[in-house]
């Protein structure tokens, strides 16, 4: 298959013709591939003409695309469900010590972590509404042996520096777990992967069905995974049923969730769409897109939510929930609008034109005063 570029990726979302979708924080809408995976595969389903086995192959090929699309070993890969199941692996794995986390953090990434009696967790203040990265950097001290952040905050769009976090857990020994969801799709991963643990749910950015999410540990921790619910699925494919206990698997895959198949169907047409763009163009398109709409609030007199290194997601004050709802509805913009701030997010199906139009609604709506 040939390389996308963005008018012909944005062909593929036929919600595209008719709305702004600028709300991919929350959820993108469908790409024809995936929503086509999912009719074949529930015609077959009413048919009766569908295998099940067929169907339970699915997720190693969603592993193999998966890990095509990050350029790992597919065997440092776990087939997930959220994010939240990869926290809690990752935190059984660990030695006794210090966890470092936002105390901002959202909750799939804050939560699992303070369920373990063994770890003292640190949860790191925010200075203005923002966990500052110079922050969680100063709080890895001798002893900590986990620091774990989001690479792009979901609620603002601030990205996280991580190769500076990289550098202060390796001046005190720690391991480095990062969240992706807010990035993978979208921003180059290659800076990412640089974690010791790399969580993505793929139902954002990646334009996958929600329940198919990825772990990509590195290669000489994958084999202290240890599975929070081991199964039928905890032995090395391929999966048989037998009873007794299965041979230690010692690849990512012993820590597999059992998946959900649909989910699974949808992911493989998804990463097989993703394969077929350019990463870093993709997060070139994007973030010009988000700092376009940056300068475009703050020429209308909009407040930055923001700072800091830029990403692809960004989020203004608004003054005026309700007038600012009304206005981006008229205007046919999809967005998040909160109390008091519109978040709005730019993937590679992104025009110079949506920029315009969510600004022009802004403006309209007074959304400044």
């Amino acid at each position: 298959m040939t390389g996308l570029d963005a008018t012909s990726f944005r062909a593929l979302f036929p919600a595209l013709t008719e709305q702004v979708w600028l709300d991919t924080p929350g959820s993108p809408p469908a790409a024809i591939p995936v929503v086509d995976a999912l009719s074949s595969a529930l015609q077959s389903w009413s048919a009766g003409d569908f295998s099940w086995l067929d169907w339970d192959q699915v997720p190693q090929e969603a592993r193999r695309l998966f890990a095509q699309y990050v350029d790992v070993e597919p065997d440092q890969v776990t087939n997930l469900g959220s994010v939240a199941e990869a926290a809690a692996i990752v935190a059984a794995s660990l030695p006794p010590g210090r966890i470092v986390v936002p105390d901002d953090e959202f909750r799939s990434n804050l939560l699992p972590w303070l369920r373990r009696d063994d770890h003292e967790v640190v949860r790191v203040p925010s200075r203005d509404g923002v966990a500052n990265t110079e922050d969680l950097v100063a709080a890895c001290t001798p002893g900590t042996v986990l620091l774990a952040a989001s690479e792009v905050l979901s609620s603002t769009g601030i990205r996280a520096d991580v190769p500076a976090l990289r550098a202060a857990t390796d001046a005190v020994g720690a391991r480095l777990f990062v969240d992706a969801t807010q990035a993978m799709g979208v921003l180059d991963p290659t800076e990412t992967l640089r974690a010791d643990y790399v969580a993505v749910h793929g139902y954002k950015w990646m334009l996958c069905p929600r329940g198919a999410a990825w772990m990509v540990t590195r290669k000489d921790l994958v084999a202290d995974l240890h599975p929070i619910a081991p199964s039928w699925r905890s032995g090395p494919p391929p999966h048989s049923y037998f009873g007794g206990v299965a041979p230690r698997d010692r690849t990512g895959a012993a820590a597999d969730s059992s998946p959900a198949w649909f989910s699974w169907i949808g992911a493989v047409a998804a990463l097989e769409l993703l394969n077929r763009t350019d990463a870093r163009t993709t997060e070139s398109h994007s973030v010009g897109l988000a700092q376009d709409f940056v300068l475009g609030a703050r020429d209308i007199g909009l407040k930055v939510v923001s700072p800091g290194r830029p990403s692809h997601i960004a989020a203004v004050h608004i003054t005026d929930r309700d007038r600012v709802s009304s206005a981006l509805l008229d205007a046919r913009v999809k967005a998040t609008v909160s109390s008091d701030r519109v978040r709005v997010g730019f993937h590679y199906f992104n025009t110079p034109a949506d920029v315009e139009r969510v600004l022009t609604a802004l403006r309209h709506a007074g959304a400044a005063e």
